[in-house]
């Protein structure tokens, strides 16, 4: 029992391990078929050329063997024939079958239809048989072989009722196995009917359709191998100017401009290869123009900023010192001192933004990450806008873990997203409370806001993070903003390696998450929160029922977040 229950356990895992590597080459081939032009083009062209060449192969074997049996037929008829006239003759002379020559011209006459050898086994046989004189006439074969076997009871039959016909019977005469075509003619006498048959051996001819066979299907083999051969070449000829025009757009995409195909002739791929080089090198000029510009632009607006920077203190010092005066003006002139400073502070936040902005674009940004809690972070960005919540009426909710969230980021620019993203909730909250929810897992934290303002319409949050966008230019900014600070926020996450996305629904108010690496450099896959809140309601029903699709800026071009209304995670696909 041990025995066959170890053998049976030896065979089931020699069956899965055999199951495995069939399924591995299944995915090796379906992978090869899927990326290879040339393997589907020589294989598609290998099938229907053996369809086609092996239908034709059977067609032409079939004729020929209809034909070297119908020439058989014809030349065993005639011999029929002219052996049914010649017999008729010779038994003409008797009128009775007991008459005492009559065997022996019947032995004669089958010895002279046969070729006069009476040895020979394995030409044509001829057999006179006399089935109505039983006991009287004994049959007569030449050779002297038994042919009782290869005359069906249906010839016998309809050559006894006075018709000639035939048949091809399989059997053995005095030696193999053969192939014989049996013809049988009936032969009219004075003292009744006897039947006269020929048994013509188709070794012959199966051996010639054979070897035509074996031709036919020869030459098809290789014509199919020279039409793979032919396929291959051509589809080599075509698809090679394809992988390196292919190869060639993949360095391009890499940022090696100068890179260009090889033009040989003067066919239709090498106008394919000048056209592709044409257009490389217009892309390469406008590229260059276009980063020459943009570079133009950002130190026009670095040196615009620092330029700025002089006027702007001596601008402020006399603010400040008609603002510590304004007691004594009369009320009109110490309201435009108020707004004179309140808007020098603006004008100087905006400098320091597109001065942060500028850095950004110019690639100098550097990250200081170190071990931070996060925690006290979050305490004080909700005191320090504590003062513009409770003016504009809005309540700051903070839910935050009991115990410390330690992760490596740089403290001073994760405050400033966190900053904006509060002091955004705060400005579309409309009265209503702003929570701030902190929380983390062994790979990443993640911190939300979310706000009960207005909400985004579809689409708007993909737009939220674009520089000076807002959702409804008549709105007043109560914060005083610049209209930079999502945009440089979305550039501090993404210089952590961190994901910053955006939710929203008109009436159901807007929701932000930043994810960030617990280890500095580690790829995000997931966040310990989740982007759409557990009180949204879904389009599919409701907030617990179905999914919803939110699309944000996440760490490249856009993030898509299928969220399901249950669940602790999500999927997350970045570009």
């Amino acid at each position: 029992m041990r025995a066959a229950r170890a053998l049976w356990r030896a065979a089931r895992a020699l069956w899965r391990a055999l199951a495995a590597h069939v399924a591995g080459l299944a995915g090796a081939v379906h992978q090869t078929w899927r990326r290879s032009l040339q393997v589907r083009v020589v294989t598609i062209t290998l099938v229907a050329s053996s369809l086609l060449v092996g239908g034709f192969a059977y067609l032409i074997a079939d004729k020929i063997t209809s034909i070297l049996l119908e020439n058989t037929e014809t030349d065993v008829l005639g011999r029929l024939r002219n052996g049914s006239e010649y017999a008729s003759k010779q038994f003409s002379l008797y009128s009775q079958p007991q008459e005492a020559q009559l065997q022996d011209t019947i032995d004669g006459t089958v010895n002279y239809l046969a070729g006069g050898d009476p040895a020979q086994t394995n030409g044509v046989v001829v057999a006179i048989t006399a089935d109505n004189f039983t006991g009287t006439i004994q049959p007569r074969t030449s050779p002297d072989v038994q042919v009782r076997p290869l005359i069906g009871s249906e010839l016998r039959a309809t050559v006894a009722a006075g018709n000639v016909a035939h048949q091809v019977r399989t059997g053995t005469l005095g030696g193999e196995r053969t192939k014989y075509l049996v013809y049988g003619s009936p032969v009219p006498t004075r003292f009744g009917q006897v039947e006269l048959y020929y048994l013509v051996p188709l070794a012959r001819q199966d051996a010639t359709a054979a070897d035509a066979r074996a031709t036919v299907v020869a030459t098809g083999a290789a014509l199919v191998l020279l039409l793979g051969l032919l396929a291959a070449l051509v589809t080599r000829l075509v698809v090679t100017p394809v992988r390196v025009a292919a190869r060639t757009a993949q360095r391009l995409s890499a940022g090696l401009l100068d890179q260009r195909m090889v033009v040989n002739g003067e066919d239709d791929l090498a106008l394919l290869a000048a056209s592709f080089n044409q257009m490389a090198t217009n892309l390469q000029r406008q590229i260059l123009r276009l980063e020459e510009m943009s570079r133009l632009q950002r130190r026009f607006t670095s040196d615009v900023s620092h330029e700025l920077r002089t006027p702007l203190t001596t601008v402020r010092m006399a603010a400040d010192l008609i603002f510590a005066e304004r007691d004594e003006f009369d009320p009109a002139v110490a309201r435009s001192a108020e707004l004179l400073q309140a808007e020098l502070d603006r004008f100087e936040e905006l400098l320091t933004d597109l001065l942060e902005i500028s850095r950004f674009d110019a690639g100098f940004a550097v990250l200081d990450s170190e071990p931070t809690d996060l925690v006290p972070v979050v305490h004080r960005v909700a005191e320090r806008l504590g003062g513009l919540a409770e003016r504009v009426g809005v309540a700051l909710e903070l839910d935050l873990p009991d115990t410390p969230v330690i992760a490596e980021v740089d403290p001073r620019r994760v405050e400033r997203v966190l900053r904006n993203l509060v002091g955004n909730g705060v400005e579309h909250g409309e009265a209503k409370p702003v929570r701030i929810t902190l929380g983390m897992d062994q790979n990443a934290v993640a911190i939300t806001v979310r706000d009960h303002g207005v909400g985004l319409k579809p689409g708007e949050e993909k737009l939220v993070f674009n520089r000076f966008w807002r959702a409804d230019p008549s709105r007043a900014r109560q914060t005083g903003g610049t209209g930079l600070g999502l945009s440089i926020s979305l550039e501090d996450a993404r210089l952590h390696g961190g994901w910053l996305e955006a939710w929203g629904a008109p009436g159901q108010g807007a929701q932000f998450r930043l994810t960030l690496p617990a280890r500095s450099g580690d790829r995000l896959t997931t966040s310990p929160l989740r982007l759409v809140p557990a009180d949204a309601a879904l389009p599919f029903g409701g907030p617990r029922d179905g999914g919803l699709l939110a699309i944000g800026p996440g760490s490249g071009a856009g993030t898509l977040a299928i969220g399901p209304a249950e669940g602790a995670d999500r999927a997350e696909v970045t570009s």
